[in-house]
């Protein structure tokens, strides 16, 4: 399994990034793909999800941020505009419910 994760970077509130997150092994196979997140001293959470043909959001991102996915290629993107500070956290995308190896994941930092 590889989860590469790719597209983070240093950033002024307001502006946007697009992560990128390519899959290998069986994980792309299963239907659901989410992307999670990690802030400094907080638990991991699911941010964005997609299955076939339905994606969702934690309220958090909603209306901010959009998740889609490309079969062909194994790779599962992240949209984010409209960062806010609290945005800042390492990101991971992964299966739903999640494979236990999760990659580096990409550093995303939002300043204010």
């Amino acid at each position: 399994v590889q989860l590469q994760a790719s597209g983070g970077g240093w950033v002024q509130a307001g502006d946007y990034l697009r992560l990128s997150c390519v899959v290998s092994g069986s994980i792309f196979s299963i239907n659901r793909m989410g992307w999670y997140r990690q802030a400094p001293g907080k638990p991991r959470e699911l941010v964005a999800s997609i299955s076939s043909g339905t994606t969702n959001y934690a309220d958090s991102v909603s209306g901010r941020f959009t998740v889609s996915r490309d079969n062909a290629k194994k790779k599962v993107d992240l949209q984010m505009n409209s960062l806010k500070p609290e945005d800042t956290a390492v990101y991971y995308c992964n299966g739903i419910p999640p494979n236990a190896y999760w990659g580096q994941g990409t550093l995303v930092t939002v300043s204010s």
